[in-house]
C-alpha cells in the first residue's frame, strides 16, 4: 500500500517500518508485480465495500451533535 499511495521505493518502505527487513519488502514488491490486477482488483473491491458501509452506517451521536 505504502507503494500505491506514497511511490515509495523498496529502502524507503524498510526507512519508513524498521521492523521490516528489505529481503522481505522485495519479496513482497515481487509478488505485487506478479499478480498486480488480481490484487488491484481485490484492492478496490475492498474500497469500494468500505465506502459503501460508510454511506450506509447511522450517524454517530457526536456527529448528530456537531450538525446541529
Amino acid at each position: 500500500m505504502d507503494y500505491m499511495a506514497y511511490g515509495w521505493s523498496v529502502e524507503e518502505m524498510c526507512r519508513q517500518h524498521p521492523y521490516l527487513h528489505p529481503a522481505e519488502a522485495y519479496a513482497a514488491m515481487g509478488y505485487y508485480f506478479d499478480h498486480q490486477d488480481e490484487i488491484d482488483n481485490e484492492i478496490r473491491a475492498e474500497w469500494e465495500q468500505a465506502q459503501q458501509a460508510k454511506v450506509q452506517a447511522p450517524a454517530s451521536p457526536f456527529a448528530i451533535r456537531m450538525r446541529a
